[in-house]
C-alpha cells in the first residue's frame, strides 16, 4: 500500500518568478492531492517559518523559482527546522544559482562553456566597452533564473543600453560569448538523463522569459532531432554537471550547440519549472512518466531522506 504523507508546498515568494512559481505550485498541489497526500500550500513570506512549525509536515515540496527558492535560502531554513524537502541541498542550490562560480567549475573540469567576463555594477560606474570579449555578447545577471534580465548585445549601443538596464536591478552581470546555434536541454531525474529536448523560440531571438511561459512562446521537440552521438554527449554532459555541482533528485542543463556541432553548457537549473509549458515534464512524458508519477517520485526522495534522518537520530 502506497504511503501517504502530509506535504507542504512552498511557492510564490518575492522574486520576478513569483507568478511562475505559483503556477508550478498549483500543479504540484493538484498532483499531490490526486496521489492521496494531505497537501497544503505555503507562500514564501515572513510567516513561512511559523507556517512550517504550525503544520509540521512530513516533507516540504519546494516549488519556488529564482532567488529565495533556488539559491539556498529556503533550503537553509528547512535544514534549521529539520524538515526534509524536495530538490537539491543548500550548498548545491546556492552554487548552481551563481552563474559565475558554476562556469568556473565547469571550465576547471574541462566541461564546455562559452567564454565570459564578470562585471560589477554596484559602484555606479558602468562599463562602456565589453572588456576582453568581442561583440556579440549575451548579458545576464549573475544570480537569476528563467532568463530574466537576459539580453543580446550586438553593437556598442546595445551593450550600453544593456548595462544601463541591468544596473537598475542587478549589482553583478555576466557577459558571455554569443554562440550561434540550436538550443537544447537535458533533464536529469535521480541519476538518469532523460531524452534531449530541442527548444525553438517562436516569438523571440532566444529562449527568453516570455518564450518560456507564454502559451505558444516556444516549441519543445522531444526527443530532439539529433543523431545518437550528439544526444549521448549532451546526456553525458548533463549528468556530469549534475554530479559536479552536487545536485540531487532532479536538474536540467541547458545547451547551445553551434552549427559545427560543438555543445556549450549555458546554465544548470537545480529546480526546473513544473508549469504546463515547462521542459522537465515534457522530457518525462516522452519516456512514459506522467506528471503525477514525477511528483510522486520527487516526494518519495524527500520522505526517504526524512526516514533516514529519523533512523540516525
Amino acid at each position: 500500500m502506497k504511503r501517504t504523507a502530509k506535504i507542504a508546498v512552498v511557492m510564490g515568494g518575492k522574486s520576478v518568478e513569483r507568478e511562475i512559481s505559483l503556477r508550478s505550485g498549483a500543479g504540484v498541489m493538484q498532483a499531490l492531492q490526486a496521489l492521496g497526500h494531505d497537501a497544503s500550500s505555503l507562500d514564501y513570506d515572513e510567516r513561512f517559518v511559523d507556517g512550517v512549525r504550525e503544520r509540521r509536515p512530513d516533507a516540504v515540496f519546494n516549488a519556488l523559482h529564482g532567488p529565495g527558492g533556488e539559491d539556498g535560502h529556503v533550503q537553509a531554513l528547512l535544514e534549521y527546522l529539520a524538515v526534509p524537502y524536495t530538490g537539491s541541498g543548500l550548498e548545491a542550490a546556492s552554487l548552481s544559482m551563481d552563474k559565475h562560480l558554476t562556469k568556473k567549475l565547469l571550465a576547471a573540469e574541462g566541461l564546455p562553456t562559452a567564454a565570459w567576463d564578470l562585471f560589477d555594477l554596484s559602484g555606479g560606474t558602468l562599463p562602456l566597452l565589453p572588456g576582453s570579449l568581442d561583440l556579440p555578447l549575451v548579458v545576464k545577471p549573475r544570480f537569476e533564473g528563467s532568463s530574466a534580465g537576459v539580453a543580446i548585445a550586438r553593437t556598442h549601443e546595445q551593450w550600453t543600453a544593456a548595462m544601463l538596464a541591468a544596473s537598475k536591478t542587478y549589482s553583478q552581470i555576466l557577459a558571455e560569448e554569443y554562440v550561434d546555434g540550436r538550443e537544447f536541454t537535458c533533464a536529469v531525474l535521480g541519476e538518469e538523463a532523460l531524452p534531449i529536448v530541442e527548444i525553438v523560440a517562436n516569438r523571440a531571438e532566444f529562449y527568453s522569459f516570455d518564450s518560456k511561459y507564454e502559451t505558444g512562446g516556444s516549441t519543445h521537440v522531444v526527443p530532439a532531432h539529433v543523431d545518437d552521438d550528439l544526444a549521448a554527449r549532451l546526456q553525458m554532459l548533463a549528468l556530469s554537471a549534475h554530479r559536479l555541482l552536487g545536485l540531487r533528485d532532479y536538474s536540467r542543463t541547458d545547451f547551445i550547440v553551434s552549427h559545427d556541432l560543438r555543445p556549450y553548457i549555458l546554465e544548470i537549473n537545480s529546480l526546473p519549472g513544473l508549469t504546463p509549458t515547462s521542459l522537465f515534464p515534457d522530457a518525462c512524458a516522452s519516456v512514459g512518466i506522467t506528471f503525477e508519477a514525477l511528483i510522486d517520485r520527487l516526494v518519495g526522495y524527500a520522505l526517504a531522506r526524512g526516514d533516514l534522518r529519523d533512523a540516525v537520530a
